[in-house]
C-alpha cells in the first residue's frame, strides 16, 4: 500500500505530485494550495504529498517507509498540520506556525507545513501569514488547502502553486468504501451516490445507521410537507437529529481519547487514573471544549442536511428537463415522490427553491437561529 492509495478519484493531481516529490529538490516550489470541493480529500492529499517529500523513496514504494507512516499518522517531528474545529483560524496559531516553520527539520529534508481550511483565516492573520508563504524559511514547505482558489485572498493565491481536485466519481468513492472500510458492494454504491462525491460522507452513511436513517427521514419529511405544521415539525425533527448525531460523533471522540491515553499510560479500562496523571487526563475531557465541538458537528451535520434538501429538488429539476438518462437520480428510493413533487411544480419553481436553499445556508453561516432558518425554509418549500 503506497502513501497515495487513500486518495480517491485524484488521478491526475496524484501523477503531478508524485513527479514533484521524486523531481529535483530545487525545483521544488515551497508555497503550494491545494484546493477542492468538501470532501474531495484536500487534506488527505497534502499529508501523501508531504509524505511522499520526506520518505527516502518518495513515496513511490508499494509498502510505506517508516517515515512516511509517521507523517500519515501525524507523528513526525518535522511536518506540522494545523486544523480547526473553530469557525476562524486564530492568528496566534498562526504565529505559532511561524515560528516553527523558521527551524531546520530535525531528521527530514523539508520542514512542511500543513494548513487545513486557510479560507477560514480572517484578512488580519492572512496577512501574518503571507511574507512567509512569498519568502519561505530555506528548508520549509507550506502546504495550504482551501474549497477552491477563489476563497483565499488573492495575495496568497498569487504566491502559490495551485492544485486542482476533482470531484470523485460515485464509481471511485464506492470502491473505496468496500477497500478501506469492508462495505458490501450496494451499500457502498448507495452511499457513494448519495455523498455525492463526499468522500467523509458517504463513509459516514456507510457505517453509521442513525445518518443515514436521518436522511432517509429528511428526505421523506421534504416531499411529505404540505402544511406550515409540517414544515414546523420537520425543522423540529432535524434539529433534535442534528444534536444528537453531534453528541454521538462527540462522545465516540472523547472515548477514544480517554481509551489511547490509558493505553500509553498502561492503565486498564477501569483502572483509577493516578494523582500524578490526573491534570493530563482531564485536559482530554474538557467539558468546555467538549460541547465547542458538538456545536461545530452539529452546523456540519446541518449544512449536510442543507445539501440532502437540495438534492431533492436538483432531481426534480433533473425529471422535468428529461435529463436522467444523462446525469441519472441522487435519491433513486424515492423517485415516485420526487417525479410527483416534479408535476406539480414548475421549472421556475423548482429554481426559487433551491434559492431559498441557498438563502437559508447564508443565513445558518451567519450564526442565525437554526431553528427558525429551517422553519422558515420548509415553510418556503411548500408547494
Amino acid at each position: 500500500m503506497s502513501v497515495w492509495d487513500a486518495i480517491v478519484g485524484q488521478r491526475q493531481a496524484v501523477e503531478q505530485l508524485k513527479a514533484v516529490a521524486s523531481g529535483d529538490p530545487k525545483a521544488i516550489a515551497q508555497s503550494w494550495l491545494i484546493c477542492g470541493p468538501p470532501g474531495s480529500g484536500r487534506s488527505n492529499v497534502a499529508r501523501a504529498f508531504a509524505a511522499a517529500l520526506e520518505s527516502p523513496d518518495h513515496g513511490l514504494g508499494d509498502e510505506p517507509t517508516r517515515v512516511s507512516r509517521q507523517v500519515l499518522a501525524g507523528t513526525h517531528p518535522d511536518v506540522a498540520v494545523l486544523a480547526t474545529d473553530k469557525v476562524t483560524i486564530g492568528i496566534d496559531e498562526v504565529r505559532g506556525l511561524i515560528a516553527t516553520s523558521e527551524q531546520m527539520p530535525s531528521t527530514a529534508p523539508w520542514r512542511i507545513i500543513i494548513i487545513e481550511d486557510v479560507d477560514r483565516m480572517l484578512e488580519r492573520t492572512t496577512n501574518v501569514l503571507l511574507k512567509e508563504i512569498e519568502e519561505p524559511s530555506e528548508h520549509t514547505i507550506w502546504l495550504l488547502c482551501a474549497p477552491s482558489a477563489q476563497d483565499v485572498l488573492p495575495t496568497i493565491r498569487s504566491r502559490t502553486r495551485i492544485v486542482s481536485l476533482a470531484v470523485p466519481s460515485n464509481q471511485a468513492v464506492a470502491a473505496f468504501l468496500e477497500r478501506e472500510a469492508g462495505v458490501e458492494p450496494r451499500l457502498a454504491s448507495r452511499a457513494a451516490r448519495l455523498a455525492e462525491g463526499h468522500i467523509g460522507v458517504a463513509r459516514l452513511y456507510a457505517t453509521q445507521d442513525r445518518v443515514l436513517a436521518d436522511r432517509d427521514d429528511l428526505v421523506v419529511g421534504v416531499l411529505g410537507l404540505r402544511r406550515a405544521s409540517d414544515a414546523v415539525l420537520l425543522a423540529g425533527n432535524l434539529i433534535e437529529n442534528a444534536q444528537g448525531q453531534a453528541k454521538d460523533d462527540v462522545d465516540r471522540q472523547a472515548a477514544e481519547a480517554e481509551a489511547d491515553f490509558r493505553r500509553v499510560n498502561g492503565l486498564g479500562e477501569k483502572d483509577r487514573i493516578p494523582t500524578a496523571l490526573r491534570g493530563a487526563y482531564n485536559a482530554i475531557a474538557k467539558k468546555d471544549e467538549l460541547r465547542r465541538r458538538a456545536t461545530r458537528r452539529s452546523r456540519d451535520v446541518l449544512d449536510r442536511a442543507l445539501n440532502t434538501v437540495a438534492s431533492i429538488y436538483r432531481d426534480v429539476a433533473v425529471l422535468q428537463n428529461n435529463a436522467e438518462d444523462a446525469v441519472g437520480l441522487i435519491n433513486l428510493e424515492n423517485r415516485e415522490a420526487i417525479t410527483e413533487l416534479s408535476v406539480r411544480l414548475t421549472r421556475a419553481g423548482a429554481v426559487e427553491r433551491l434559492e431559498d436553499i441557498a438563502v437559508a445556508r447564508r443565513r445558518l453561516n451567519g450564526n442565525g437561529n437554526p431553528t427558525l432558518v429551517f422553519e422558515a425554509l420548509f415553510c418556503a418549500l411548500i408547494a
